[in-house]
């Protein structure tokens, strides 16, 4: 027979997001058990993306996505800051390299106006040359705010504030099922190397790509509460060389993200992506030969890009809830009060900008767990 134990709160999921949310339960004063399916903290969608931190410019004004982005913004700029996680407040410039696409940077500076987002300007083809010279665009929008940031180093942060806290890892323990209890605790049994069955006052599933395989897993968890899921792959290509660039180059977004934008690493190192390709199974591959459609995506804004010059990189899938143009494109963050399953959160959808939001989410999920 399983052994059992009773604990207070199980967050499921060491990705940023989970380790944020564990980092402020712990904080809070709750003892924290994380189960992490793998054997290593963000290992998945965590540490397959741009490592950017966002603005908050293209999201629905008064959406999650806005207000947790801005206000984790903030924070997670003053958090870099005191715990020496590296960083740098590098700025974007969105370029439009069509007089059609200066329309289109004159509304993005709005949307970004009434999202309350600062340090945002229009500046002619001049004044970006100035700017980065070897950039070919006829118009650009410069956002001061935007920055990047080592993911894993932010990780191992919140890691170990929600250790010094009492918060506990159990590595290499993936959630198998769980069933909501009449005396309002769930039970979670995991397999793994230890298999155990706790029985928790609180879980909070922040699996992440796996959040809703956890959530049908549960029972008791209501089916109508878990939105779909779409997996929507992006390709990165690294650089041979260095690219004469110092601030991060996006092109005017493309449906269902941002363009093949290129990104500058804590090292100076450039890379390109990603791309959207809609996928139906995890698959992390990059295909060489999808390189060529990089090629002409990047030389709209740098026509001095040299054949061959593109390699393989790495992929990342976002946990879609919704394809272009659906309602559902906001996060989910799911309390009691949401599908009526006492000492429950849910966290659905936590694609781009949840890696700058993250403490920001994980106030939330304090706050729907003691609401």
């Amino acid at each position: 027979m399983m052994e059992t134990e009773r604990v207070d709160c199980v967050v499921i999921g060491a990705g940023v997001v989970g380790l944020a949310a564990a980092r402020a339960l712990a904080m809070a004063g709750r003892d924290v058990v994380v189960l992490e399916a793998l054997d290593l903290i963000g290992s998945v969608t965590s540490a397959r993306n741009s490592e950017v931190i966002h603005a908050g410019i293209y999201y629905p004004t008064g959406g999650l996505k806005h207000r947790l982005c801005l206000e984790g913004k903030r924070r997670l700029y003053d958090y870099c800051e005191t715990r020496g996680v590296p960083h740098r407040r590098c700025g974007k410039l969105i370029v439009a390299t069509s007089e059609a696409e200066n329309g289109t940077l004159e509304g993005i500076l709005a949307k970004a106006e009434a999202n309350g987002v600062e340090e945002m300007r229009m500046l002619s083809a001049a004044q970006t040359s100035a700017m980065e010279p070897d950039l070919a665009c006829t118009a650009a929008l410069w956002s001061g705010s935007t920055g990047i940031v080592s993911s894993h180093d932010l990780m191992v942060a919140y890691r170990g504030e929600a250790e010094d806290h009492g918060a506990m890892i159990a590595f290499n323990t993936p959630v198998l099922r769980g069933a909501a209890g009449d005396d309002g605790r769930i039970a979670i049994e995991t397999g793994g190397d230890s298999p155990i069955r706790l029985e928790a006052d609180l879980v909070v599933n922040a699996a992440g790509l796996g959040a809703q395989g956890v959530a049908r897993a549960v029972e008791g968890v209501p089916a109508d509460s878990i939105p779909p899921l779409f997996l929507a792959k992006g390709n990165y290509y690294g650089l041979t060389g260095r690219a004469p660039f110092t601030r991060l180059i996006y092109p005017v977004p493309v449906a269902g993200g941002l363009g093949v934008h290129l990104t500058i690493d804590l090292g100076g190192q450039a890379r390109f992506g990603p791309d959207v390709e809609w996928i139906e199974q995890e698959d992390y591959d990059v295909d060489p030969a999808r390189a060529e459609s990089f090629y002409e995506a990047v030389r709209r804004y740098w026509p001095g890009l040299r054949d061959g010059a593109l390699i393989p990189g790495y992929a990342g899938i976002r946990p879609k809830i919704a394809k272009p143009g659906g309602s559902g494109e906001d996060f989910i963050i799911q309390g009691p009060e949401d599908h009526g399953l006492p000492g429950y959160v849910a966290l659905y959808g936590i694609e781009s900008p949840g890696l700058t939001a993250s403490l920001a989410i994980a106030d939330r999920v304090v706050e729907k767990a003691s609401g």
